[in-house]
C-alpha cells in the first residue's frame, strides 16, 4: 500500500516536497516512479528511481527543478519540487514496479499506485 502526503499550495518560484510511504517488508525491491495528472490531460512522467537509489530519471520538463529520492529504511519516496511553476499544477501519484516489461516512464508498469496527493501553483 501506498500513502502519498505533502501536496498544498505554492506560489510560482516555490517549492514542495510530496512524500509516498510504504507499508511492508519489499520496498526495496520495487523501482519508485511519480506520475502527475494535470485537469483534463492524460497522467505524465514525472521521475523514477532505481531500487537501490542509484539511478534516477526525470521528464524534460522538470528535470534540473524536481528531485526524486528514496529512503529504504523508512520505506519512502519522496520527491522534492523546486522553482515551482503554474503548469506543474496536479495531482501527483507514486507508484512501484517490481521490474517487467514497460519503460520506466510507462504507467502500465507500474503495479501499485497511491491515491494521489494535489499540488497547486498559484502564478
Amino acid at each position: 500500500q501506498l500513502q502519498a502526503s505533502g501536496g498544498g499550495l505554492a506560489q510560482a518560484g516555490g517549492s514542495l516536497r510530496v512524500s509516498c510511504a510504504a507499508s511492508g517488508r519489499t520496498f526495496s525491491s520495487y523501482v519508485m516512479g511519480w506520475f502527475r495528472q494535470a485537469p483534463g490531460k492524460e497522467r505524465e512522467f514525472v521521475a523514477v528511481i532505481t531500487k537501490m537509489g542509484g539511478v534516477r530519471y526525470y521528464a524534460d520538463s522538470v528535470k534540473g527543478r524536481f528531485t526524486i529520492s528514496r529512503d529504504n529504511i523508512k520505506n519512502t519516496v519522496y520527491l522534492q519540487m523546486n522553482s515551482l511553476k503554474p503548469e506543474d499544477t496536479a495531482v501527483y501519484y507514486c507508484a512501484a514496479d517490481s521490474g517487467g516489461s514497460y519503460s520506466y516512464n510507462d504507467d502500465r508498469g507500474y503495479e501499485y499506485w497511491g491515491q494521489g496527493t494535489l499540488v497547486t501553483v498559484s502564478s
